[in-house]
């Protein structure tokens, strides 16, 4: 029944089923919060709690609910079937961004890369990089991230930063999730590796940090200079020190070489020097330490010394005497010895107390690869949190921004206990030097405060970073005003900006917005969609007035605007709110369990129930499904490319098979197609961890290796995977290797591993799949009628995609009107279908393609071709400065490579090249190594002169 069509008297009283499921939800609720399980213990024991919640509720569906009414917040049970009433338009505001947000983005980062080009220094080359991170992460594109990383640790010289970026390399790949891995643990590249990370200086220009490295060499402690002596020549003069009563010989030549101190003791003016033997007693080292320091003057090496005591003795004895060669192999030996955590805490105090900064490097290493885990160490934390701590590391070189930036990265995403991360971001402003680093410490801390709601100690965090030119933090400014109870300052601040800002952005209207009322607030709204339609608030707002009016076909309508090309987990709850309030259970389920699928514990009702226990007494209202009807319902919603209807039926599949690393993999590919990458690497870990077999292990592990950049040596997984076992999916990966890294230009091989691969059992799905790609292979190698007949097999088992690879036959044989239709059936067929309207635009006159191009517009926003087609009809018309416009008003919300080079050859020929220029280098942050914007940028600067 739905209420847009119910009077208030027909809506006042609800079925006997919905109110049923109320009571249950109601009752389901009560108990958890009056139960005696707190929140931390339901998260550790999920399975006990729903055993006794739902066999409860079940028992005692009749029991009368007063008493939960009375104490939860709920809509009386008489005007409405929802437990908590309609969504808070109150709990919906957007937060605020944490990340540094310039109002001219293009701007920023093309001065960065003018920097970069600039520097002739590797060290202040690796900050800018550092730099350009912080900046690209407003767009949070993991791999521009992690590729201005892995700049970073290119051009690092001094240890320290080695060891810091080498460590976030991996975090950001996340090993630790992945059982058996040790954090320790190498892929093979110096970039990674924890023992070329502790060699100070940068490789020279015929060595990179992306080649392989020597973790198979001996132990660092070997490398050291052999210098061995068989025994003491006669001819030399011996020493003897006396340590109680026990005298060491040593070689006082050898001795003395050791440092200028012990020199001078030995051959100066002091009375020890013409002395046969020197009393020791009073130094502080024992006889044996004693005796190793005598092996040292003679051998070069530590390494018969077991006793790790006795090492550091010998340390301590070359800190005193200032034996800076022996002190150096003491570290390395000792640097061998830290393989955990604790022994890291051990070693790192004494590394401090002796001033050894390779062994502090080693052990902040190891605590630093075992993130975030290590971070729930209180003496990790002490360590890194407390200022006496700071000071200790500083002593040693190891404290830094780019250290403390990593920490706070980790805490904040890890959502980590807020006192500790507020210590850590003020550690951070302590070490900030630069305007930038600034900026983005205070901005961090008054976030983390905000959300303490700690406002007025906020406010004054962003009142610093916005007096530093940082305007996005005058949203925080204005945040806190309101939240403190004064609204009108706050607008009158975002009034202040927008009158100031030359182009305003969307957020400028959004943030508005929170401070109005009526037609104001709405009119700001539809400016902050219009500027950037990637905002969710201004949906959600409009989306949350039309269910409280009633309206909550149209309120889904709203919605789904966004989540047509932008899935969060925000707009999915309340999408099947909406959809409960319409008693749509199904759709409503679908939604949630898609839901989980990103986030695996999100709490539903603005944070009052945990989704998988909705779905549980949601589950009573829906049709069970045999497994036989989960994989006809996933062919139908795959072949309507309906990836959230997909995504929720492998959730459902993995509730009644949770150990199948098979629907994990599924459920990464799916999450992939929804830009969900952070989620879809979690699936595909799981999916690695869940194998049963090795060969199956490999294929997974090549997946990861494959999404974060490293192709051979997703390569040699799958060729390893293939020598174990010949399966679809291991040549599915060296194939799709392959096509990527463009190592086979023929294409031979590629076609020969795909129809390797479609021999193999498989299911339709993924065989589709292969048909696509195998039929692609053949239209770039010019087999028209092969690639057809692939595209024919792929349609004929669902695997819809095929109708664009169809067209693009046609088209190349001429015929467009074939191709056209058959983009038509895709647009028929599909549940999304922006992409299918953007590729038939190619097939039909300008005024058809046109139309089409607007509708991929509306239905995908983030689709640069629309609006790059559309800017070069333009500039064909002579409208130079509409055309640019075109470009710039995408460029606003999703600065993207090919925009920004197109922009850029418009400002050339235009005449503009200062313009031209600085969208050739905001292109170049984002790939460097794009031949064509090089090309433009190269050919500018001689024109500019």
């Amino acid at each position: 029944m739905s209420i847009s069509n119910c009077n208030n008297d027909e809506c006042s009283t609800s079925s006997p089923s919905s109110q049923k499921l109320v009571n249950l939800i109601r009752q389901f609720t009560h108990t958890m919060k009056s139960g005696g399980l707190k929140l931390k213990d339901r998260c550790k024991k999920p399975a006990q709690v729903h055993a006794l919640t739902i066999s409860s509720i079940l028992s005692s569906s009749s029991s009368s609910n007063s008493d939960e009414t009375a104490s939860l917040r709920f809509v009386n049970a008489n005007k409405s079937h929802l437990p908590y009433g309609l969504p808070d338009l109150n709990l919906i505001e957007p937060d605020i961004d944490a990340h540094i947000n310039h109002v001219d983005f293009v701007d920023s980062v093309s001065d960065v890369y003018n920097r970069i080009m600039h520097s002739d220094s590797d060290c202040e080359k690796s900050l800018l990089y550092l730099e350009q991170y912080a900046l690209l992460c407003a767009l949070g594109d993991p791999k521009l991230l992690r590729r201005s990383l892995q700049s970073a640790r290119a051009h690092a010289v001094d240890v320290h930063s080695k060891v810091v970026l080498s460590a976030w390399l991996r975090y950001e790949r996340r090993e630790d999730e992945l059982v058996g891995v040790s954090a320790m643990d190498c892929i093979g590249r110096v970039l990674e590796c924890p023992k070329s990370a502790l060699v100070n200086g940068r490789y020279d220009d015929s060595h990179s940090v992306f080649d392989c490295c020597q973790c198979v060499c001996e132990n660092a402690s070997e490398n050291l200079n052999e210098c061995l002596a068989d025994g003491v020549d006669d001819a030399e003069e011996i020493v003897g020190f006396c340590i109680g009563n026990e005298v060491i010989s040593c070689v006082r030549a050898k001795i003395a070489s050791l440092s200028s101190p012990l020199n001078t003791l030995l051959y100066g003016n002091f009375v020890e020097s013409g002395k046969e033997s020197i009393d020791f007693s009073q130094i502080g080292i024992s006889v044996e330490a004693m005796r190793g320091v005598e092996i040292f003057s003679r051998t070069k090496m530590i390494r018969d010394f077991v006793s790790p005591s006795i090492v550091l003795e010998i340390l301590s004895f070359s800190q005193k005497f200032c034996c800076e060669e022996m002190k150096w192999a003491c570290e390395v030996y000792l640097s061998a010895l830290v393989s955990n955590v604790d022994d890291a805490l051990i070693f790192i105090e004494y590394g401090c107390e002796e001033h050894a900064s390779l062994l502090v490097a080693s052990c902040l290493q190891v605590v630093l690869r075992e993130l975030p885990h290590s971070l729930n160490n209180p003496k990790v934390l002490s360590l890194f949190c407390s200022p006496e701590s700071m000071e200790r590391l500083s002593m040693v070189d190891h404290a830094s921004f780019l250290l403390y930036y990593f920490l706070t990265q980790v805490a904040m995403e890890e959502k980590m206990t807020s006192s500790n991360t507020v210590m850590l971001l003020e550690r951070l402003i302590e070490c900030a030097t630069e305007k930038w680093q600034k900026i983005l410490a205070f901005h961090h801390l008054g976030v983390l405060l905000f959300e303490k709601e700690e406002y007025k100690n906020a406010q004054s965090c962003f009142k610093a970073a916005y007096e530093m030119g940082h305007v996005y933090s005058a949203v925080g400014m204005a945040r806190t005003m309101y939240k403190q109870g004064n609204a009108y300052l706050a607008r009158d601040l975002i009034n202040k900006v927008l009158i100031d800002c030359k182009k305003p952005n969307g957020w400028m209207y959004q943030e508005r917005s929170l401070y109005n009322l009526g037609s104001k607030k709405i009119l700001d709204l539809e400016l902050a969609t219009k500027l950037d339609p990637t905002l969710s608030y201004p949906y959600k707002y409009r989306a949350v007035s039309l269910v409280t009016e009633s309206s909550s076909n149209e309120a889904i309508q709203e919605i789904n605007k966004i989540i047509r090309f932008k899935v969060s987990p925000d707009c999915l709850e309340l999408r099947a709110w909406f959809y409960l309030v319409l008693e749509d259970y199904q759709a409503a389920v679908r939604d949630i369990r898609a839901l989980l699928s990103l986030e695996p514990y999100y709490m539903m009702f603005h944070g009052k129930m945990r989704c998988d226990y909705l779905v549980d007494l949601l589950s009573q209202r829906v049709k069970q499904w045999t497994p036989a009807d989960f994989w006809l319902q996933l062919y139908d919603r795959w072949s309507c490319i309906d990836d959230i209807g997909s995504l929720a039926i492998i959730h459902q599949m993995m509730a009644h098979d949770p150990g199948k690393s098979l629907l994990r993999f599924r459920q990464s590919l799916l999450l992939l197609r929804l830009n969900c990458q952070k989620a879809a690497m979690r699936s595909l870990r799981l999916a690695r961890n869940l194998s049963t077999t090795n060969h199956e292990r490999l294929v997974y592990e090549g997946w990861i290796l494959y999404d974060t950049g490293y192709r051979e040596e997703a390569l040699s997984k799958a060729e390893e995977s293939i020598s174990l076992q010949r399966s679809f999916e291991a040549y599915f990966l060296k194939a799709y290797t392959l096509a990527d890294a463009s190592v086979d230009p023929d294409s031979s091989s590629v076609i020969q591993l795909l129809t390797d691969a479609l021999k193999c059992p498989s299911d339709g799905l993924r065989k589709g799949q292969a048909l696509n790609n195998l039929g692609s292979i053949y239209v770039d190698c010019g087999k028209h009628d092969s690639a057809a007949d692939c595209y024919v097999n792929a349609l004929d088992i669902k695997h819809t995609r095929a109708h664009q690879g169809l067209a693009r036959v046609y088209s190349l044989k001429d015929e467009r009107k074939a191709a056209y239709e058959e983009m038509t059936k895709l647009i028929e067929k599909a549940e999304n279908n922006a992409s299918a309207y953007e590729k038939r635009s190619e097939y039909c006159d300008r005024d058809n393609a046109m139309s089409d191009l607007c509708m991929a517009t509306q239905l995908d926003p983030l689709r640069t071709y629309p609006y790059r087609y559309r800017a070069a009809v333009l500039m064909d018309e002579q409208k130079e400065t509409e055309a640019v416009e075109e470009l710039t008003k995408a460029i606003a919300f999703k600065p993207e490579l090919q925009m920004l080079h197109l922009r850029a050859a418009f400002y050339e020929s235009m005449g503009d090249y200062n313009l031209a220029l600085k969208d050739c280098e905001a292109a170049l942050c984002l790939d460097p190594n794009h031949k064509e914007t090089l090309e433009l940028y190269n050919r500018t600067q001689k024109q500019a002169g």
